[in-house]
């Protein structure tokens, strides 16, 4: 996913790139749908994104869960927030 917009107005573009370039660098090779977090609206190339998934593009996490949502992949939402490691007040209140 690339972020543009202006400051406070993240819109983001689902980009097609390969591992050796980041989506920030500018250097993808197709622009395959867009992502607004305000109004929580996804567009998406159902067409486009099945033709480099069956070509062996794999999609980010966030975009997984895109695809999962939308009914173009079958299968659970992944996980995509870290887990955080316990502080010592949650480790001594599960002690007592």
């Amino acid at each position: 996913m690339q972020r543009i917009g202006r400051k406070n107005e993240a819109h983001f573009r689902i980009v097609l790139t390969d591992h050796k370039n980041a989506a920030k660098s500018g250097k993808f090779q197709e622009i395959l749908g867009a992502y607004n977090p305000k109004a929580g609206e996804v567009t998406i190339k159902e067409d486009r994104v099945k033709h480099w998934m069956s070509v062996g593009a794999q999609p980010s996490d966030t975009v997984y869960n895109f695809l999962v949502t939308k009914g173009i992949v079958v299968g659970k939402k992944k996980n995509v927030l870290s887990r955080k490691a316990p502080t010592k007040k949650r480790k001594e209140l599960k002690a007592a």
